[in-house]
Parts: C-alpha cells; structure tokens; sequence
C-alpha cells in the first residue's frame, strides 16, 4: 500500500506525528575510584522479580532503567530524569552511574559479578553470552530508544487500506520498511550521535586505534558473532533467518539477536508476530551521551523521532543488499577520526533535507526544525559532534577515567541537591513527588492519571490503587474528608467522644462576628475560616484585642472563607501527630517562623540567611517555607520593640509569626520519639473516631513528658487535618526524617515485595 498517499488523500497527518516512546537505558554502577562496582544490586529497587522500571542486564553492576511507553517525547523525558533521581539516591553513597558506554576500570573475566536472580535459565543465558562474547564485552552499554505508532492511527489507516492484507500484516509491513530504511541510514546517527571514541585498557586497549566517533558501532564494539543478516524484506523471512540461528546454536535464544533494529510483538517468541503484529521497534545502535546527565538528550529523541518519520514517509524503501550497504558504511563511520568530515557527507545532507521537507509537510513543531538544522551544521563542522567535543574535554584530563568520574559525581549530585522534589515531576505537590518516588524506587507500576490534580494510579501484581495528593486513598471514606475539611463538625465529634477542643463559635456573617466583641474581648482568642489550610487566615490574639484589630482579623478572615471560628486561645506549645492506618507515625513541633540573633547581624540579614537553608522554597516547593517580610512579621517585630534594621542580641530568639504554620516559614522539628505515649495513644483513638486511615492532628500539649490522665488530659484538640503534608515530616529543620510516603504504600500493599 501507498501509506503516504493515504495519509494525505485523508488529512491523517497529525495521526501519523504522534507515536508511544520509550528509553532502555544501560549503566555501570561505578565506585569512586572508577572501577566497576562489586556490591548486589541495591535492596532498595525491590525485587527485580516483577521491577518494570530498574533492572540489571548482564552483570550484578549493570543497570538498566526503562521508562513505561509514552504518549509524547515530554513524558518520555519526565519519566527519564525521574527514574535517574531514584537510582543516584537509591545506590550506594559512594557509587554513581559510569556516563559512557565503554566501561569503567574492569576487573578480570572472571571477577565480574553476572546477575543474581532467581531465575536460572536467565543465569544460564548469561554464561552462555560470557562464554561467548566474554564478560567485558557484556559491560559495553547503550541506549535503546523503543517507537510504535499509535492504535488511533493504525485503526485510522486500516480504515482506508484496500488491500487483502489484514492489519497486522501490513502493520508489520510497515515497521518492516522503517526497519530497512534506519539500517540503510543508520551510519548518520552514528555520525552525529557517536560518544564512545575512547576505551580504558581494562576493557580495550583504545590508544592503537586511535580517537573514534563510536567504539561501540565499530567492530570492537559488542556485536553478534555470526556474519549473516537477517533478512527484513518479509516478516516470514525475519522470522525464519532468527529461528534458524537458534536452531543451529549460532544464536542461544532468540533475544541474543542483537540487531540495531528489533521487532518487537506481544508475545516472547518472535514467531508470533505473524499472527499478533508488530507492537513496537527497538532501535538499539545508539552510544550513551556522556554529555548529557540523562545519556540521551531531549534533542536527540527529537531528531530520531523525525528520522524513523522520515524512513516511511519517504518514497524509497531498501532491500537486504541496500542494507549491508548501510551496515558497512556504519562500521566504517564508526571508525572515523571525530574531527575529521564524514566520506559520506554528501549522502548525509541529502538525507537531512529529505527530513527537512518530511517536517515541514507533516507540519511539525519548530523544535524539530532546529535539531534538523543542528544536524546540518554538524555534517559542515564535524569538530562540534558528541564525539569530537568529548575527546576536546577529555584533553584537559588525565584520563578517560578521570573525566568519566567527574561527570558521573557531577550528574548523580543533580539527584541529590534538592532530595525533596522529583526530577520530571516538579509541578507535583511535594507529597505527591515523595510517594511517586517511592512507588518508582520499589518497582509499583504507576501511571500519572493527571498531574495538576496529583492523581496517580499504582498497580502491583495485579492489585489497582489510586491515590490522590499523596495520602488520599480508597481506605478512607468520602465523608471522612468532609468531616475533617468543617471544623464546626470535627469539633462537635471529638467534644461528642470526651476529647478536649476549645471553645468557641461560628459566624457567617461579619455583623454578628463584630457584635461577638463583647464577649471576645475579655479572653485571648483565634480567629480562622472555617476550612483553612496553610494556616492562611488565622489571627491569634494572645492579649485582649483592641475593637479595631479585631475587626481587621475578621475581615482577613472572611477573605478566605463564607464562615469563621472564633475560638479561645490555649496556652502551650502546639504538636502535628500524623496517623496513618490506626498508627501515630510521626509528631512534629512547628516553631513559629523566627531568627536567633548574633549580636552582629540586622533581622533582615538573619532572615535572608536562614532562607538560603536548602530546605526552604516558596510556593511550597521545598519543605520548610522561606521567612517573608511582609506586614503581618513587621508588625510582629513591632510588637517586641524590633524592626527589620534592628540587630539582635546574641542568642535571643525573636518570632515573626504568631502561627506556627511551616507554610508560614516555621521550624520542623522532629519530636516522635520525645513524645510521651499516651498522646500517641489519644491521637490514634481521635483517629478512629473519626474513622479516618491518615490525618493529621494538631494538638496543644504544654509538656510533652507528663502524662494525660482523665483528671489532667494535658492537651487540647486544635484541628484534624485530611491530606496532611508528608513532606516537612520527611526533611526537617531538626531531628529524624520520617517518609511517611512509604508508609502509605505499606498501607496499601502490606506485602511489597523487596529483594
């Protein structure tokens, strides 16, 4: 079938565009002197038994990251840098990812680790690769960057087709010509994409070939061993040429065929593409990118997405022999001094500006033109290509290894500067990005149902759970949250079951909050909306409010909601006890947002200090809330004789908020362990009353070492919060961390597997 003249006879263009991608992507876990890492692979992955998103190739050392199929290159890429941030902060702390794909500083054959999994038949596999290609072949690591068109196109296609062919055959018909056209061409990507023009001797004494555009697309590279290609002109003869490599033991299964581009189906057996179709392509030839903190740059899926584009909308398609073309003139670019031009380069630009027109009669983005353009340049100035720039760099080092440890402490440091966001995923709430990271880390299959409203979906082994904001899950009821959410009602429960709550009213209207006054103003009180959070909208009047301040806190608080409390003041230091599934697992002293003077320093200085800890953000994008300088903290520096330009005493501790909210930039400070236990004990029963799995109480208790009796209960109810934050819990200003995210997915997969 003609599938240009389809697509254009029938306006399918921006079916044709879209596509699912993925990335395999292959690393060496490197210890600090760089030498290949001879520790297990980390328990904290979990089990590599069911792990969809880390596993190991050949070696115990050799990771493997697999980003889930994509609907775009964006999401691609969330996920990429996501799945980087789990593993540089899951493996050891002085081991980090090797960035090329030549290997580290390699011990002998025999002491490098193969995989250690249950399974024997895939350690058998492995000895039988090492048999034959050796173990340090093995640890030569790639990218493989996975495409299918989308179900909506093919069954759009297939529509229009007129032809006896079913659709998966000539769905497969259709991968195969894409197949046929990238191996005919595939010497451009390696021209461009090319990094691994260097070797330590350990691996392969590289100094007597000399600089290379790509180690591993040449002949010293990690290939199969037998000289015969597999025929791609039919999927019969695919088929065929694969099983009866098999059959012979040139192949020890199927999935030893390493060529640069591999159909893939539904099933293990290649066999069943004839009846299922091809699902996906997995194009396997390109050199990690050691300049890339990924290995793979946005910019390079790009370019490839509009190359495989390219491969069918172009009239030609290639047979077998055109092919053997392609593969010897890739060994032979391979093999190319970086800094020299391409003996193909007529051919090369040829082919770009057939790309060039694909873009622009599909209509896509300009961001395809430009790496198009970039490509067009490199071809004219072949001293900017990956592999040229990195023997450049690699010149003002010492060695190949060298420069390999420097960019792989630099790249896994990236990971571990803000620990409390996810990579990829940074418009999340934190305590969603903490769970996210969780579920990743211990290999929960998750799919983020929609980002702005924080809903994710997990599924392991089969058991489908949807989580909301972190901590929302199906174990609490749909009314426990609208309990929580009135704080009229929460406070009438808990007076109901004997806690102790303060006492107060409700206004919905500001008149009769205003005429209130002649009660309000004879005790110390707090006026809130009635459904706040952040603490946004409190007023805490520890002294008897002036009528005018009063009025003023009134209208602050209606600003935020159509009813407010008022309420009377407790005295005493207030605590957050977070319990989850009938457990206190977390209490945490919120001090209120201060500096601690030096005797030296003016509290503007000492804010901006304070706001420069890595814990603090805005926006709540980090744990602890940077210190403003607004009116409500002048005036509480007013109110102790300071303004900002004052300089404080040494060691005199002054607050620039009544509120204790970390949202208000408040201290952390872990206290679980401190805590006497019988709150423990009255939160969890608050808890149930409430039938809620995960809240977060605010209690008052004056001293947290004495004990609540039924004569003295020592605490004060203040609020039961749904969807509380997990995150100022888990990095604190003060004490122990606790990741309560971990906590949740225990609740609802109390039998995660671990390694």
């Amino acid at each position: 079938m003609n599938l240009k003249k389809i697509i254009q006879n029938n306006q399918l263009e921006p079916y044709f565009v879209k596509g699912s991608f993925g990335i395999e992507k292959e690393g060496l876990r490197t210890d600090e002197s760089g030498h290949l890492a001879q520790t297990d692979h980390p328990a904290g992955f979990g089990s590599r038994n069911h792990h969809p998103y880390v596993q190991t190739d050949f070696s115990e050392a050799q990771l493997e990251l697999v980003t889930p199929a994509l609907d775009t290159l964006k999401q691609q890429y969330q996920w990429l840098k996501a799945l980087h941030d789990v593993v540089n902060r899951t493996i050891d702390e002085d081991e980090f990812v090797w960035p090329f794909s030549m290997a580290n500083i390699l011990p002998e054959e025999e002491d490098i680790p193969l995989i250690k999994v249950d399974d024997y038949r895939e350690i058998r596999y492995r000895e039988k690769l090492a048999e034959k290609y050796g173990r340090k072949k093995q640890m030569i690591s790639g990218v493989h960057y996975n495409f299918s068109f989308t179900p909506e196109f093919l069954e759009k296609i297939n529509s229009h087709v007129q032809s006896e062919e079913n659709v998966d055959e000539w769905c497969n018909d259709l991968y195969l010509k894409m197949s046929r056209n990238y191996l005919r061409y595939q010497w451009v990507l390696t021209y461009l994409f090319g990094a691994s023009p260097t070797s330590h001797p350990s691996l392969l004494d590289s100094e007597t070939i000399g600089p290379v555009r790509s180690l591993r697309n040449s002949q010293y590279g990690y290939h199969n061993t037998f000289s015969d290609n597999v025929s791609y002109e039919s999927i019969e003869n695919y088929i065929r040429d694969i099983e009866e490599l098999v059959q012979n033991n040139t192949l020890y299964e199927e999935r030893e065929y390493y060529g640069s581009s591999r159909l893939r189906g539904a099933g293990k057996n290649v066999c069943q593409l004839v009846n299922n179709g091809t699902r996906y392509v997995e194009f396997r030839s390109f050199d990690l990118n050691p300049l890339d903190p990924l290995g793979f740059s946005y910019e390079q899926s790009l370019f490839v997405h509009v190359y495989l584009l390219t491969m069918v909308w172009m009239d030609e398609d290639n047979t077998d022999e055109d092919i053997k073309v392609g593969i010897a003139k890739n060994a032979a670019t391979a093999l190319e001094h970086p800094f020299e031009p391409s003996q193909y380069k007529e051919e090369g630009l040829a082919l770009l500006k057939r790309m060039k027109e694909t873009s622009m009669e599909l209509d896509l983005s300009d961001d395809y033109t430009a790496v198009i353009d970039k490509a067009i340049h490199l071809f004219h100035h072949p001293k900017e290509t990956l592999s040229a720039r990195i023997v450049e760099e690699q010149k003002s080092r010492d060695s190949f290894i060298e420069y390999g440890i420097e960019l792989g402490k630099r790249y896994k440091q990236l990971s571990l500067e803000k620990p409390f966001l996810l990579n990829g995923f940074e418009t999340l709430e934190m305590s969603t990005q903490l769970l996210l990271f969780d579920a990743l880390q211990l290999g929960v299959k998750t799919t983020v149902l929609d980002e702005q409203d924080q809903f994710l979906d997990f599924n392991y082994k089969g058991d489908k759970e949807y989580v909301r904001n972190g901590n929302m899950t199906s174990r609490d009821t749909y009314i426990s949250h609208w309990i929580m959410a009135n704080k009229t009602v929460t406070k009438k429960l808990l007076k109901d079951n004997d806690f102790a709550v303060p006492e107060g009213e409700e206004f919905s209207s500001l008149e009769e909050a205003k005429d209130y006054y002649v009660i309000a103003k004879d005790r110390a009180i707090v006026i809130k909306p009635k459904s706040t959070n952040y603490g946004v909208g409190i007023t805490i009047f520890k002294q008897t409010p002036e009528r005018a301040d009063y009025e003023e806190a009134l209208n602050f608080a209606f600003t935020k909601d159509d009813s407010i409390l008022i309420e009377e003041y407790i005295e005493g230091t207030e605590y957050r006890f977070f319990v989850l599934d009938g457990k206190v697992e977390a209490v945490l002293l919120r001090e209120p947002a201060n500096v601690t003077g030096d005797g030296e320093h003016t509290v503007r200085e000492l804010i901006g200090m304070k706001n420069t800890h890595p814990y603090r953000g805005e926006n709540h994008r980090a744990p602890l809330a940077k210190i403003k300088m607004g009116e409500i903290e002048a005036l509480m520096l007013k109110e102790q004789g300071y303004a900002f330009n004052s300089v404080i005493a040494k060691n005199e501790k002054v607050y620039l908020r009544e509120n204790s909210n970390i949202s208000t930039g408040g201290d952390s400070i872990d206290v679980t362990d401190d805590m006497h236990e019988s709150y423990k004990t009255i939160a969890e029963e608050i808890a149930r009353a409430l039938d809620v799995k995960v809240t977060g109480l605010d209690l008052i208790v004056p001293d947290i070492h004495v004990s609540s009796t039924e004569e003295n209960k020592g605490y004060t109810v203040i609020e039961a919060n749904f969807n509380p934050a997990m995150n100022m819990h888990a990095y604190v200003q003060k004490g122990k961390g606790r990741r309560l995210s971990r906590k949740v997915l225990d609740m609802l997969y109390p039998n995660i597997e671990l390694s």
